[in-house]
């Protein structure tokens, strides 16, 4: 029994905002000196972010014209956690439906009525009846398809509905599996100092993927699942952490995160190959979780790669900054829009990092099923 990722559809909300705008954003609302500035905007420079894209327009105004923010010097009174989710609940729907449409756009054999499993993803807002409950309404997806929320478990979390899509498909070769990751990150910017939240501020920016998934290719070009491997490197657990606090979710990250990386990414390599018929020297197609660009140049030093091989990943950072789960599928989204009929059975080496801290890697092979079939 095999599973196909078949299609991935992407989706952002309409406000970019270039990095050094939102670093000019950040200074003020902390109100640095220009000392305090400078290093900031040092920091920005350096993220390998180009721009970022937010439901929030407040990023591109000036403190008198913000909409969610107060318009005081300070931000205060700060906005509570109550108001920052019902603008994850206004948005995170209409995100996720533009994402739905765009995958399934690319599979015009496959309706959306057709649809037997739905899983959702997001670590950046909750509510219930939830996301799911929402789609089924404004799709019209049929009222038995089976529904999964993957909550909480931050930028690894499309890994684990890859793993439970791949076992439904296993189970049911004509199941057709709906992955949804919707991120609304920016909503939760922490005005604080601190370097933790220096570092989260400079990164994370909002974005939607979705993913078919079958047990059988439906298109000429697909990815073929092959494996799977997790690991936990404890002693990182309190250098990435993701918290709810009174004022918005509170993220940890600490500089020491791409060396814990670095320290575990060969074993964790070693082992996922472990067994099977390819070797690392073999790989040459990459979509690795862009966390930071430091975290995408330790990978490389470790493994042997060039800038180049991780291409897709670079892209996506530059472009979108990082969207929690739903990063890596724009990574693999850029990808497959760039795969040839060369690449036919050339393998995939894929990983996502994330609170615990959490290594999460997963081979797949390019199918490619040709015109004759």
């Amino acid at each position: 029994m095999k599973s196909y990722l078949c299609a991935i559809g992407t989706a952002n909300p309409p406000h970019v905002i270039p990095q050094m705008q939102v670093a000019e954003f950040m200074a003020s609302a902390l109100q640095f000196n220009e000392n305090d500035t400078r290093k900031l905007k040092a920091l920005y420079r350096v993220s390998g972010i180009g721009q970022r894209y937010s439901v929030l327009e407040d990023y591109t105004k000036q403190n008198g014209d913000f909409t969610f923010y107060p318009n005081t010097p300070t931000l205060a009174p700060f906005p509570t956690v109550q108001q920052r989710m019902d603008v994850y609940k206004r948005h995170a729907v209409d995100l996720s439906e533009e994402a739905v449409r765009n995958c399934l756009e690319q599979t015009p054999t496959i309706a959306l009525t057709d649809i037997s499993h739905l899983v959702t993803v997001s670590c950046t807002g909750m509510y219930a009846p939830g996301l799911d409950i929402e789609l089924v309404e404004r799709l019209s997806l049929p009222a038995t398809v089976q529904r999964t929320a993957v909550n909480f478990m931050g930028c690894y979390a499309a890994f684990n509905a890859i793993k439970l899509a791949d076992a439904i498909c296993k189970a049911d070769p004509d199941a057709n599996v709906l992955l949804v990751c919707t991120e609304i990150c920016t909503i939760h910017f922490q005005n604080n100092p601190e370097e933790d939240h220096l570092v989260s501020n400079a990164l994370f920016g909002d974005g939607a993927a979705a993913v078919l998934m079958q047990g059988k290719p439906c298109k000429e070009m697909s990815l073929e699942l092959q494996s799977f491997h997790c690991d936990l490197a404890p002693a990182g657990k309190r250098d990435m952490a993701w918290h709810i606090g009174d004022t918005g979710f509170e993220m940890t990250l600490s500089s020491y995160v791409p060396d814990l990386i670095k320290s575990g990414i060969k074993q964790l390599t070693d082992r996922l190959l472990q067994g099977l018929k390819t070797t690392l020297s073999e790989i040459k197609l990459f979509a690795i979780h862009p966390g930071g660009r430091r975290i995408l140049e330790v990978i490389e030093q470790e493994l042997g790669m060039t800038r180049n091989d991780n291409r897709y990943a670079y892209q996506v950072l530059r472009e979108f900054g990082n969207m929690s789960s739903a990063t890596v599928l724009f990574v693999l989204k850029a990808l497959m829009d760039n795969l040839t009929n060369q690449d036919k059975d050339e393998p995939v080496l894929s990983f996502a990092f994330g609170p615990g801290l959490t290594l999460e890697s997963m081979l797949l092979k390019v199918h490619y099923a040709g015109a004759a079939e």
